[in-house]
């Protein structure tokens, strides 16, 4: 064993230099975990001299996030087996919050007895600080993606924001459809008014109308002073009409007028309140569809369908998995005071995989699920819901490192094929790569196309 003092056995001396010009910081423990040898790389890292570790236990030099619940060295001489390159953070000297990348070891004797433990760290403060720069890179007035259909709307966010024209999101639930109406007010000159919101589809027609336009002292039982509706709180600033595919072709009516001529009454009253709102709408249903079938007034679709907005649903935008997970978990960590690192590579496996019925809304309750029963490190595939394990119990089996780079090569090129229906020379074009290479990739990955069946 590697002892830091003297009398610790021969060649102890050279081993320290050794030690010491390693670029990885590297200290040894004995078996009731106090530190015997700490080198220089320990030291820069850490904040902590080589005199103030040894002799401590080790937990109180690194503070990790693990110490506690999931130590490098207490699992690897427990197991026998080492650890290698676990990602957690530490608090240096100064109580800064460092994340390294830890592998571990049992240290043995002559005659293989276990008397100690090694461990070796890296610092990945750079790597984090490219990753953020990165992540920076791919957000958006807090929307995050770096997908190509992402990239497209952020392209047009602004433009869109200058103006004061009405604009439609359309969009499945969870693909954060008041996100955009809210990155849609904040960049525009009315960011100083007022936002706000409302679920059409949550109240029934009576309750809507007092809702949006207010009603006056006396307007029905219990009224007994006036209220402003969500019009009149919101002049000068921007309405937010969630789900407007769900009101009343009497309610319809009323708020043409509303679009139209900047009027309203509220309930009880026999005069106009003039307003200058912007309204954002949207719907998870296709409005012109709604149309057609005679649910929808064509005169009020044609009003509010000035700028359309259409959100991809999350499997359409598998590249932004990562990213959103990371995004998860850097906010359950603050509202749960926790410090989890991020996903082992299985779990961000079984992540991309899945297909994401409730979009973006349910890849954020599966990380909230994981929080509950992770109480540090990697969330690993154990923390996920049953049901998305399960999901993943039936596809193919995986290589025991996770989702290949191949296979995360051929899902992306699989939804590109998809959402362009199919046209693989405008799939090509989204990926940036030649038409040829596509094909030669479809024939290698073996990907089903729309009409054709895969083979066998």
């Amino acid at each position: 064993m590697i002892y830091d003092h003297p009398g610790s056995g021969p060649g102890s001396h050279e081993l320290a230099t050794i030690l010491d010009s390693i670029a990885d910081g590297v200290f040894t423990v004995d078996r009731d975990f106090i530190i015997t040898s700490f080198n220089k790389t320990a030291e820069q890292i850490t904040g902590a001299s080589r005199n103030e570790a040894i002799g401590q236990r080790c937990c109180d030099v690194f503070r990790a996030s693990i110490c506690e619940t999931a130590c490098a060295l207490k699992e690897t001489l427990r197991t026998k087996r080492p650890v290698l390159n676990k990602t957690i953070y530490i608090v240096d000297v100064e109580g800064r919050r460092i994340p390294i990348s830890i592998s571990a070891a049992a240290l043995k004797d002559a005659d293989g007895n276990v008397i100690g433990g090694v461990e070796t760290f890296r610092d990945l403060s750079m790597v984090e600080e490219l990753r953020k720069q990165l992540q920076g890179t791919y957000t958006f007035a807090d929307i995050v993606g770096r997908s190509l259909p992402m990239q497209q709307l952020f392209e047009l966010l602004p433009q869109i924001a200058d103006s004061s024209s009405t604009v439609l999101i359309e969009g499945a639930s969870g693909t954060g459809k008041e996100l955009f109406a809210r990155a849609i007010h904040n960049l525009s000159p009315r960011r100083d008014k007022r936002f706000v919101a409302i679920n059409c589809g949550a109240l029934p027609d009576t309750l809507l109308e007092s809702e949006l336009f207010g009603y006056k002292a006396g307007a029905f039982t219990d009224a007994r002073q006036d209220k402003p509706g969500r019009f009149a709180q919101a002049n000068h600033g921007t309405i937010f009409l969630d789900e407007i595919s769900d009101i009343s072709p009497a309610m319809q009516s009323r708020l043409l007028r509303v679009l139209q001529e900047g009027v309203f009454e509220p309930l009880g009253s026999v005069e106009s309140v003039e307003v200058d709102v912007r309204v954002v709408a949207a719907t998870n249903q296709g409005l012109a569809k709604l149309v057609h079938k005679g649910t929808f007034r064509q005169d009020l679709f044609y009003r509010i369908n000035v700028m359309r907005l259409k959100l991809p649903e999350l499997r359409e935008r598998r590249e932004d998995i990562p990213l959103l997970v990371e995004r998860f978990i850097d906010k359950f960590n603050r509202l749960q005071s926790k410090d989890l690192v991020g996903v082992s590579e299985g779990t961000l496996a079984i992540l991309m995989e899945h297909d994401y019925p409730g979009n973006v809304r349910e890849l954020e309750n599966i990380i909230e699920h994981a929080f509950v029963l992770c109480r540090g490190g990697l969330i690993e595939p154990r923390h996920l819901p049953p049901t998305i394990r399960d999901d993943s119990d039936c596809r193919p089996p995986r290589s025991e490192g996770g989702l290949t780079l191949k296979a995360l090569e051929a899902i992306h090129i699989a939804d590109a094929i998809r959402r362009h229906g199919g046209n693989r020379t405008a799939a090509a074009k989204e990926l940036g790569i030649n038409p040829s290479t596509l094909f030669r990739k479809i024939k290698s990955f073996e990907i089903k196309l729309p009409g054709h069946p895969r083979k066998q």
